[in-house]
């Protein structure tokens, strides 16, 4: 039997049910289904004014999705290319920056777990971390291995 086809609200509910989304992401996914006098941006304002589509709720998923595996710089990326700008990034900027080399860290341990012995192995190391998005500061704190520091809990 066939799916009956859905309204454009009906399917920027169904995407909203499956994760929280960014009104530039769903934009784009409603605009591939919008028929002659369909108004995406009053639908997505609709869905904004009853809270079911907020900016805010998307950061904060986007950032507890990817914060554990990768750095500042990658997180931050990712959202400014779902249309996350202004106060709102700062704010998160701020707060990862603070946990970055404990994360770098529990990376680095996950990975590797033993400090390089030679300069091949360091240069791996560090270029994994690097492409993870971590700065070069928490790589390098992260790849000396010391556990017990402080500095990064």
């Amino acid at each position: 039997m066939r799916q009956p086809v859905l309204s454009l609200k009906g399917r920027a509910l169904r995407y909203l049910s499956q994760r929280e989304h960014s009104r530039f992401e769903l934009r784009r996914k409603l605009s591939k289904y919008a028929e002659e006098g369909d108004d995406v941006d009053a639908l997505l304002d609709f869905l904004e004014k009853n809270n079911w589509l907020s900016q805010e709720r998307f950061a904060e998923s986007l950032v507890n999705r990817k914060a554990a595996r990768y750095g500042n710089s990658r997180v931050v990326a990712e959202l400014q290319s779902h249309g996350v700008t202004g106060d709102a990034l700062s704010d998160i900027k701020a707060d990862l920056s603070d946990s970055e080399t404990a994360r770098a860290v529990e990376v680095w341990r996950r990975k590797f777990g033993t400090v390089a012995e030679d300069a091949a192995a360091r240069a791996k190391q560090m270029r994994f971390l690097l492409q993870r998005g971590f700065s070069q500061r928490a790589a390098r704190v992260a790849m000396q291995g010391n556990p017990d520091d402080d500095e990064f809990e």
